[in-house]
């Protein structure tokens, strides 16, 4: 329980089996009592096996969907076993646990809350082609949403039993639909959305990839999952 509210804290992993571990024994000792499922997006390594050994519940994908098939799963589960809200937490240990109150406090004016980067904590920057696509992205979905958002491809979000709802019907799969296109159907049907400014962390384990080809191609890939989302209803 965390602020009153029965909570399940999701975490979606690919070959994470060198942090999982920490990943579950700090939300565990920041949230006791607050059920930790890991779905394993088709790892080859050994993330299930760790995060059972760190007390986490694991459900397991036969092959890799993406972020957005394994959160599907897990805010399936979270309808089906009657949880209060959901919290998205990424694997590599980027997002810290201590803020997750701040996050499900919000919940009880908002389905939604972000916690968000760009926002006034933390020292966490990018640049070039990425910078431009997240500024493009926070400008469009801002309207939409008619709040303030900084962060829209955060992956650190609370969800309420109202959205757990929807997303456990409904939920994209693909590449930025987990983040950007949640957001616009969300907004869109009157569900209602803020931010919290959270401080973002280094990665436990494993190397981040960045490179100029790649920030371009996620400018690209950006604008068209935009504009998809925008036609789609």
């Amino acid at each position: 329980m965390v602020n009153g509210k029965r909570l399940l804290v999701i975490i979606p992993a690919l070959n994470e089996a060198g942090s999982i571990a920490d990943v579950v024994g700090e939300i565990r000792g920041e949230l006791p009592g607050v059920d930790v499922l890991v779905v394993d997006d088709g790892s080859t390594d050994r993330t299930s096996a760790v995060a059972v050994a760190a007390g986490a519940r694991v459900a397991r994908l036969p092959y890799n969907l993406g972020v957005g098939g394994a959160m599907r799963l897990g805010y399936r589960y979270a309808y089906d076993h009657d949880y209060d809200v959901a919290v998205q937490i990424d694997a590599d240990g980027q997002h810290d646990p201590r803020y997750v109150p701040k996050l499900v406090d919000l919940l009880d004016d908002y389905d939604l809350v972000i916690g968000a980067r760009f926002a006034g904590e933390g020292e966490y920057a990018v640049r070039g082609p990425r910078r431009w696509a997240m500024g493009m992205l926070s400008m469009v979905l801002s309207g939409l949403a008619g709040t303030t958002l900084t962060d829209t491809t955060s992956g650190f979000r609370a969800t309420n039993r109202r959205m757990i709802e929807m997303f456990a019907r409904w939920y994209p799969a693909e590449y930025l639909g987990d983040t950007v296109e949640t957001l616009v159907h969300a907004a869109r049907r009157g569900y209602r959305i803020q931010q919290v400014p959270v401080a973002m962390r280094r990665r436990m384990a494993g190397t981040p990839s960045h490179s100029p080809a790649k920030a371009m191609i996620y400018l690209g890939r950006a604008l068209a999952v935009l504009t998809l989302a925008l036609i789609r209803r």
